[in-house]
């Protein structure tokens, strides 16, 4: 059994996917952030940066005391292997995996967030920075534009943690100021993994905690 703490952000909702995607078991446990709850210190144990996802393994493959994880990437990876699905062992794969994964923790979900944050809720407006990021956002998607132009999924011909990585934030496109139809090949894949049985069960929960 594995304890998912989460909070409804796309980082949450990525390792929700592979939990889904490869039926583990999970109890999901709902976090508030910049919050005063009881279960505060015993959160910062399991995650020393204060920030969901996070996750409690209780039946790791060595055997051992529970394994506790933060950092999505890193609980992608380590899922991944675990159940040794959407991660491939070949090393050409893997790595091309891992490049465009880490692609998504390093570039695309920042310059996203700080995206949101000045055109959603920044106390100020402040032109220069809404056009820098929004500048930053539409390059980010004619990267993965491209990307998608020459293959089916994000890394080539099979969906992957890369891929589950990046779903979350492309589904926040609105937000983002972003229309989808401008990028036809992101389209088609976006609307592909919504429709998998798998991301339709995480769309669920969202709506019921949000």
């Amino acid at each position: 059994m594995i304890d998912l703490y989460f909070s409804a952000t796309p980082n949450g909702q990525k390792v929700a996917l592979l939990l889904e995607e490869t039926a583990s078991p999970y109890q999901l446990k709902q976090i508030i952030l910049n919050k005063n709850e009881p279960s505060g210190r015993y959160f910062l144990n399991i995650s020393p940066n204060n920030k969901t996802p996070a996750i409690v393994d209780y039946q790791p493959v060595d055997g051992g005391k529970p394994v506790a994880l933060f950092e999505s990437g890193a609980i992608l990876i380590y899922l991944a292997e675990k159940s040794g699905k959407f991660l491939s062992a070949e090393w050409r794969e893997r790595a091309i995996t891992l490049q465009w994964l880490f692609w998504q923790t390093s570039e695309l979900g920042p310059i996203f967030e700080q995206n949101y944050h000045f055109n959603q809720v920044a106390m100020q407006t402040i032109p220069y920075a809404i056009e820098r990021f929004q500048l930053k956002t539409q390059g980010l998607y004619k990267v993965l534009n491209h990307q998608l132009e020459q293959n089916p999924w994000v890394t080539g011909d099979h969906y992957n943690i890369a891929d589950m990585a990046i779903w979350p934030w492309i589904n926040c496109h609105q937000q983002q100021r972003i229309d989808l139809t401008n990028y036809p090949s992101i389209h088609n894949w976006f609307t592909r993994i919504q429709s998998r049985p798998a991301t339709q069960r995480v769309r669920k929960m969202m709506q019921k905690i949000s």
